[in-house]
């Protein structure tokens, strides 16, 4: 069995995704904070705009970690977490609560996750928006 190494996210690449994604949020007019994670969760980037919303620092890292651990764009669990849904109860490993809401995006190298991304601070598809450009950027 093959296996090909794959360049994991550093720190340099965390930066450019917050670079682009505060670049996208002052294009549409809007103040976002946003969180970069590395594979292992691990914080690599943080940028807290003092206009946002200070709750949109805590938000960010959180849609971070959702995506990271649950591998998927928040966007695309809010069903799952309904009452009855699949992860209406799950509990988190790393300690930390899920959030669902839109705007926390995997990030992906050559089709492996090697991080992820978090955007609070627009409305959900502001955030989502701008995480999923940001990401897209850095592949």
């Amino acid at each position: 069995m093959s296996t090909t190494a794959v360049t994991p996210l550093t720190t340099a690449d965390a930066e450019a995704l917050v670079t682009a994604a505060v670049k996208d949020a002052e294009a549409a007019g809007i103040t976002v904070s946003v969180t970069v994670l590395d594979a292992g969760g691990h914080l690599l980037a943080f940028r807290r705009d003092d206009r946002a919303v200070l709750i949109s620092g805590e938000t960010s890292t959180r849609k971070a970690y959702t995506a990271l651990q649950l591998d998927a764009p928040t966007a695309d669990l809010a069903d799952a977490v309904q009452p009855g849904g699949l992860f209406h109860t799950l509990p988190t490993a790393l300690d930390r609560p899920l959030l669902f809401i839109a705007g926390g995006v995997p990030v992906r190298r050559d089709g492996r996750l090697i991080g992820s991304i978090g955007v609070g601070g627009g409305s959900p598809e502001q955030d989502h928006g701008i995480a999923t450009t940001a990401a897209r950027a850095l592949a």
